[in-house]
């Protein structure tokens, strides 16, 4: 059994990866308190969903730009250093938001000029902090270390948001966004227990300079390189056509159950997904077939999606007595989404860490950022047009089918990410 089951042994056996791990759960949990807290509040001093829309726009646009520049550091400066500097920025964009909170300060100016400030520290870190790990991990454990990850950020992001709420409901936005804060001790104490991890020659023997020219190197190398090339391909082909979140509150008010707890109920089903695969991830770590299991596992959220569909279309017609059993499908098909995406990301991160030279691994992290934060947004709009102009049940249904066929194009096209090895990663 056990076998099945959770590897926690680069936990167990590294104690650099295991203070990440640790710092890195925390933290994400502490996020989800920050997350649900600024959206309330600014809809308590807006009264408008529209201003709540706009904290996403302010978060994004930051994200993406210091993602690509924040990848070039990582690959030019120390990494220890730049994951230790980057990560004190963020723990000062907490502090300032628990700041707001404790002076009083009401402004819906503020509050955007931070969450931007904090997106853009953000964007600084990540590809630091992913491009860390294969440094302090075997290759081998890769696998293993990336489901841990997976596992806590799915239970994050299931637990997360109640516990947020819940604070914010009894101990107010102050608390909220101060334990947001302290939560970043461990993150910050993992990031400077760290060995000195100076950037390493890239061809020709040189080391990167961080700037524009750096950002363009990454994507170059990415365009020359099809087994890299295919984890972004199959990203964007999932989260643009068949990401069906957007759709879930005009689910939960017409169509599932008529209120806001329908639409937590579908979040949560994704997130539980993924805790799943989780607690899992023995069954597939072992796999060395990473190409085929990555486009497997997305080829399988198409199917998922596209069953959660059918399950809204019929629904929809008035084919069952009550919303009991829409529902209760519903979120079954959406537990299995959650399972396949999980695994996909898994073996996307993994192909990604194994087979990128170290001297671009930061540079490529960021590229993956831009992927992951632009790709949903892309399907929120791609979605939600399609649910305005087609109805909720065949948006998902057709986008679902389109990411199926585009997934089954790209292996055709690239057949070369079928026989990826994880025993000889090449790009």
């Amino acid at each position: 059994m056990a076998r099945f089951l959770l590897d926690i042994a680069p936990a167990r056996e590294i104690p650099a990866f295991r203070r990440l791990w640790l710092g890195s759960t925390l933290s994400m949990l502490g996020s989800q308190f920050t997350v649900i807290a600024i959206s309330l509040e600014v809809f308590e001093l807006t009264h408008s969903t529209f201003a709540v829309g706009l904290v996403g726009v302010f978060a994004l646009v930051p994200l993406i730009v210091a993602g690509l520049y924040g990848g070039s550091i990582g690959d030019a400066h120390d990494r220890r250093l730049a994951g230790l500097w980057t990560t004190v920025g963020l723990f000062a964009m907490t502090v300032a938001l628990a700041a707001h909170a404790w002076l009083d300060i009401r402004s819906i100016g503020v509050l955007y000029a931070i969450v931007a400030l904090h997106s853009f520290a953000q964007g600084l870190n990540q590809p630091v902090r992913g491009a860390i790990v294969p440094r302090v991990v075997p290759t081998r454990q890769l696998p293993a270390a990336n489901a841990l990850f997976q596992l806590t950020m799915g239970s994050c992001l299931m637990v997360g948001p109640l516990l947020g709420a819940f604070t914010v409901a009894g101990l107010g936005f102050r608390w909220a966004y101060t334990l947001d804060a302290l939560s970043f001790a461990v993150s910050l104490w993992a990031m400077y227990k760290l060995p000195p991890l100076p950037p390493q020659p890239g061809e020709g023997g040189t080391t990167s300079r961080a700037g524009l020219r750096s950002v363009v190197e990454g994507f170059r190398f990415l365009a020359t390189r099809p087994n890299l090339r295919m984890t972004f391909l199959l990203d964007l082909a999932a989260m643009v056509f068949a990401m069906p979140r957007v759709l879930f509150p005009v689910l939960g008010a017409v169509v599932l159950g008529g209120d806001q707890l329908t639409v937590g109920l579908l979040t949560a089903a994704l997130a539980a997904g993924s805790v799943l695969a989780g607690i899992f991830s023995g069954t597939f770590i072992r796999i060395n077939h990473h190409g085929r299991a990555c486009a497997a596992a997305v080829a399988g959220w198409a199917v998922c999606i596209m069953a959660f569909g059918v399950v809204v279309l019929l629904a929809s017609h008035g084919w069952a007595a009550s919303t009991a059993w829409p529902l209760t499908v519903s979120c079954a098909v959406l537990v299995a989404a959650g399972v396949m995406d999980s695994v996909s990301m898994l073996f996307r991160t993994t192909i990604l860490q194994a087979a990128t030279p170290d001297a671009l691994r930061s540079r490529l992290q960021g590229i993956f950022i831009v992927v992951v934060a632009g790709g949903p947004r892309l399907g929120d709009a791609v979605l939600g047009t399609g649910g305005q102009l087609l109805g909720p049940g065949w948006a998902a249904l057709g986008g679902a089918a389109l990411c199926l066929v585009l997934t089954l194009v790209l292996v055709r096209a690239f057949p070369g990410f079928l026989r990826y090895d994880a025993r000889d990663p090449q790009p």
